[in-house]
């Protein structure tokens, strides 16, 4: 794995990340969260800078939900069931993130980008339920700089135990980063709604 992205890091740089986390964030099985700690720890070894990429991950995860809303939009639920399987996305993932976005909406776009195989969805469920594209961009592409900024700092200050990063993100260490990280969603979506409201006054 390592060999593999210092080739694309080498090759491609900052393109290089954004292409790769534009077919992650649509369904292709990358390994994102492996890929922003590898980058922060490139930014630690001085390799890359830290600001552009947090810029380019960005980019990427921005450029590949909005990709996932259009294609949604546009040939909606029938299309996602045809080929998800293709993408290890099943009938049974699919209802349940429609059910959960269902429930809480606008938080699911903000924290779904932590949550492996809800990030590929999120985003053509939102659009397969007509949720609006400028409240869509909002929240989604908040969560899209949160979820960079978290796994890029990792990989920054792990270093060489970058690697690590499974650890951290086995099933029985993930759940302090996710109260971490919904913490930190409920306070932006606390501010956005307000903003929003203030704007509708």
């Amino acid at each position: 794995m390592e060999q593999h992205l210092d080739y694309l890091i080498e090759h491609y740089g900052y393109f290089g990340i954004i292409i790769v986390l534009i077919g992650g964030i649509i369904g292709l099985p990358i390994p994102d969260e492996v890929l922003l700690t590898y980058v922060g720890y490139n930014v630690f070894q001085g390799k890359l800078s830290y600001i552009i990429s947090l810029t380019s991950a960005f980019i990427g995860a921005a450029g590949g939900i909005s990709l996932s809303y259009f294609v949604g939009y546009k040939f909606g639920l029938p299309l996602l069931k045809k080929f998800g399987p293709k993408f290890h996305i099943t009938e049974d993932k699919i209802d349940k993130t429609g059910a959960l976005f269902n429930k809480i909406g606008p938080v699911l776009l903000l924290i779904g980008y932590f949550i492996p195989g809800v990030r590929h969805l999120t985003a053509y469920i939102a659009a397969i339920d007509k949720y609006p594209f400028k409240k869509f961009v909002g929240y989604a592409y908040t969560g899209a700089l949160l979820w960079s900024i978290t796994f890029i700092t990792l990989g920054k200050i792990l270093g060489e135990e970058w690697h690590k990063i499974g650890f951290y993100l086995s099933k029985y260490h993930v759940y302090p980063l996710l109260v971490i990280v919904l913490i930190v969603t409920i306070i932006v979506y606390l501010f956005l709604k307000k903003k929003s409201n203030v704007e509708i006054e």
